[in-house]
Formats: C-alpha cells, sequence, structure tokens
C-alpha cells in the first residue's frame, strides 16, 4: 500500500500491511502489525517491523500531513537536545503527495503512567501507590520545565515506563520557550494546570502537598497556590465544554451519526455491543423486567448477551404531544449528555452507552437511552430500616453529603430528586433520571433550583421522623 491510501483507509484498515518508505539507506519495507491510536484520514500510529527491527511508527497523511510531520519532528528534537529521556527515532520522512512518517525506536512491554493511575485511582485518595504515580510525573514535568520545554498536551498517557526509565513521548504538543533556560513562571503555571486539571477533583485539597514533588525537580519560581488553582479552574472548565461537544460528534471516544432520519450516538469502545442493542430495543423493551410503562417513557431491566442493561424509551404520546418535542432536543439526547457530564465530573451515575433518536426528515420521534444497570437499592429502601430511629450507617449519611457537596460545587441541579432517583452502588450515590438536570452558569440561577431539590428530596420521608431529622440537620439549606 502507498502511504497516500491510508487517508481512505478509515478507521479500522485492513493490518497486517505493508508500506514502501525511505530514509538514507534508501526504500524498506515497514510492515505495519498493529494500530494504537488512528485519527481517520489523518494520523495512524502503531507497532510494526522495519528493516528487521520492531518500531512504532507514527503516519501521517491527508492536506495536513507536513504540518503535522513538522511539529512532531520539531517536538522530537527539542526533547532530545535537552538531554530529556524519549524513544530513539530511527527514521523519519516527508514526501510531497504522499505524506510523512517518523519510526521510533519501540519500548516493549513499556506501561504508561495512565496505566498506572488506573490500578491505584479506586484506592483512598492520595494512597502512597497514587502518591508514587502522581510525584513520578511531576518530577518528570519539573525537568522538562527546567529545560525550558512544555508539554500542550500533558497527560499520564504521555509518560511511559521502561527498564527502570520514564521516557516522554508525543513530540507533537512539545513546545519551547526558550530552550535550555528554565520556563516563565507563568507558563508553568499554565502548563501544571493543563496537568492537574485532569486529576480527580477529589486530589484537589492536596494540590500544594503534591507540588513539593515538582519543585524538587524544578525549584526555579515561587508558585502561588490561588494563581494555580485559578489555572486549573479555567482549564477544568475548557475540557468539559470540549467533552460535552464530542459527545455529539464522531471522535475517538464517540461513534456518531446524524442525519435526517436519525441521530446514533456510542461510545466508541462499546459500539459493537450496543448497535445490536439499538436495533432491537423495542423487543428487548417487551422482553425484559419493566419498572415503567406507557406514558412518556418506558423504562426496562434487559439482558443482552449475558450483561444487564437498561433501556429507556421516550414515547410520542401522541399528535399533540409530538407537535411539543418534534423541533427541539429530545429528552433522550439531554440524559445523555447530562450523564456523560456527570461522568466526566466524576459524580456517580450508571455509564451512558448508547442513544438513538429517530427522526422523519430531521423531525424527530421516539428516542432511546442504553446505559449500564445499577443492581443496588434506591435510598428509600435503603434507609427504611432506620426512619424511625435516624440510626443510619454513617459510611452512607457521609456519601449523601459528598454528593450534596459535589452537586453544589459544580452548581448541578437534578430537578427530580426524589428517592427512586438515587440508588447506592459501589459505596456511592449514584443518580439517574437525568431528563431534567442542569448545571447553571451563575449561583442566582442555581440557588432556587437547589432548593426545589432539596425540599423534594426531603419529601422521601415524613417531616416528623428521625431520619428525616438527621438529614435535614446535615445537607446545606442555601449555597453560597
Amino acid at each position: 500500500m502507498r502511504l497516500s491510501e491510508l487517508k481512505n483507509a478509515g478507521r479500522t484498515p485492513q493490518l497486517p500491511l505493508s508500506l514502501e518508505l525511505a530514509d538514507a539507506a534508501g526504500p524498506a519495507q515497514l510492515q505495519l502489525l498493529s494500530l494504537l491510536r488512528v485519527l481517520p484520514g489523518q494520523r495512524y500510529v502503531g507497532a510494526g517491523v522495519w528493516r528487521g527491527r520492531p518500531v512504532l511508527a507514527k503516519l501521517l497523511v491527508g492536506r495536513k500531513a507536513a504540518r503535522h510531520f513538522q511539529r512532531e519532528l520539531d517536538g522530537v528534537r527539542l526533547l532530545a537536545a535537552q538531554g530529556l529521556t524519549t524513544p530513539l527515532l530511527l527514521a523519519d520522512g516527508l514526501k510531497e503527495g504522499e505524506g510523512g512518517w517518523l519510526l521510533f525506536e519501540l519500548l516493549e512491554g513499556a506501561h504508561s503512567l495512565g496505566d498506572a493511575w488506573q490500578q491505584v485511582e479506586a484506592l483512598p485518595v492520595l494512597a502512597d501507590e497514587q502518591t508514587e504515580v502522581l510525584a513520578e510525573a511531576l518530577a518528570a514535568i519539573g525537568q522538562m520545565h527546567s529545560k525550558g520545554l512544555w508539554q500542550s498536551d500533558l497527560h499520564l498517557d504521555n509518560l511511559l515506563r521502561h527498564g527502570g526509565r520514564l521516557y516522554l513521548i508525543d513530540g507533537a504538543g512539545i513546545h519551547a520557550e526558550t530552550a535550555g533556560q528554565p520556563l516563565s513562571r507563568q507558563k508553568v503555571l499554565e502548563n501544571l494546570g493543563v496537568f492537574f486539571a485532569q486529576l480527580p477533583k477529589s486530589l484537589e485539597p492536596f494540590t500544594e502537598e503534591l507540588l513539593v514533588h515538582y519543585l524538587l525537580s524544578n525549584g526555579e519560581h515561587a508558585l502561588p497556590l490561588e494563581a494555580l488553582q485559578k489555572q486549573v479552574r479555567k482549564i477544568r472548565s475548557w475540557r468539559l465544554k470540549d467533552y460535552l461537544v464530542k459527545v455529539g460528534r464522531e471522535c475517538s471516544l464517540f461513534a456518531v451519526q446524524r442525519g435526517a432520519f436519525g441521530l446514533r450516538a456510542i461510545r466508541r469502545d462499546e459500539e459493537a455491543a450496543m448497535l445490536p442493542v439499538l436495533e432491537q430495543a423495542d423487543a428487548l423493551l417487551d422482553q425484559g423486567h419493566l419498572y415503567k410503562t406507557g406514558g412518556a417513557a418506558s423504562v426496562g431491566k434487559v439482558e443482552v448477551g449475558g450483561r444487564t442493561l437498561v433501556v429507556k424509551r421516550y414515547n410520542i404520546k401522541g399528535f399533540a404531544h409530538w407537535l411539543k418535542r418534534f423541533w427541539r432536543p429530545s429528552r433522550a439526547w439531554h440524559s445523555w449528555r447530562e450523564g456523560n457530564r456527570l461522568a466526566f465530573l466524576g459524580i456517580a451515575t450508571p455509564k451512558p452507552l448508547a442513544l438513538l433518536e429517530k427522526r422523519f426528515f430531521w423531525l424527530r420521534s421516539r428516542a432511546y437511552l442504553i446505559t449500564e444497570y445499577l443492581p443496588g437499592p434506591d435510598i428509600i429502601e435503603r434507609f427504611a430500616p432506620y426512619v424511625e430511629s435516624g440510626e443510619a450507617p454513617e459510611a452512607e449519611l457521609v456519601a449523601l453529603d459528598q454528593l450534596f457537596a459535589e452537586l453544589i460545587a459544580e452548581r448541578i441541579s437534578h430537578g427530580d430528586f426524589k428517592g427512586h432517583n438515587l440508588f447506592w452502588d459501589k459505596d456511592r450515590w449514584s443518580l439517574i433520571d437525568l431528563d431534567s438536570m442542569c448545571q447553571h452558569a451563575s449561583l442566582s440561577s442555581f440557588a432556587p433550583a437547589y432548593a426545589r431539590d432539596r425540599a423534594r428530596f426531603m419529601r422521601n420521608w415524613g417531616e416528623g421522623s428521625a431520619l428525616y431529622r438527621v438529614i435535614d440537620q446535615r445537607l446545606p439549606r442555601q449555597v453560597e
């Protein structure tokens, strides 16, 4: 295959494939055996063999190939010139009309710090194992900053452990302020803001403690905590907006098809499993265990391939109802977006897996939402034994405090905060039924919505009960 043909190969070109590339020694065949990352029509990154040696190949095609190639090459050379640990570049080339390629030594058996973090993320906040991963990352970032370099796409997956060393990868994101001289304080704060903004919010109180590991590698500047936290909030806000755009368009995270006769969105890692579920959603609901049927929505627990899911179908009750619904985004779409918002923010909710919005020449009709199933009880059932005594388990009350604190911090109102919409799952309270959820832009908008949520939540128990009094004393009455 010619390199330029990759442009039309889509997301899953047939492997293995052979490409003829050239270096100073002449042309040679690259045997591409696997793909690690694909940006269709632009970038293909994978492992292969070239001149009998295992390599990591970055293949750049399309009209932006020359620009992306040069950016990658410049970044790799900056890292190498400053003596920072990065995979060895074995060969590179750019051919007009074809594309560009960079072949690196393959770090076989390497694991990213992102992989390492996934293994320890569920541990108690800032457990020793978590500290070890973050300290390693911050030390590497400090070394990079001390050399005048910064990584625009700074995250744990761009740091690889291999042979007892930590490698910096992804040259396309590497930039220099003044190579060889420490980065300015403002640029340090901006880049660290990118890093800390991607960590769980539960780590926020420990930012100052974690910064020590950075300062041991680069103590050039005093870093005011307030300025860093401001930068973190700015980056978090931007990342959330960017993510919510992605949930509705074709990208590496979501498979989305949008047209005059429908909108379909699926988490890309669930695409193969969810396509048949969407195709037979009505039949599955008919066969499954129905929680709610008729009216504006039908909800059921279904079994597919040994997996339990929840299917929610948003019905059209009649012509008058259709006139109200066809011109605006469906409630399924709203729930899909808000479920992904909560998941992104680290607030517990069943993972949204797929969405289907049926249309006729863009006019919306029925819609479907598929989510994970939560086996745990709702809060009404969970707290039923403690209504009169008020002696609910402290861990579950603390988890409730934490949920409300998270919602207040993000200015999120649920809109229908009855007890049946709050489930106990994996030692957390998880929110369901997000049709009316809203993240407010201002306190003046959020405050009355929170008051309504709190009042609706407290009506789950009799005002004279001991449990009511316990919960009423714990939950904030007002927000500031």
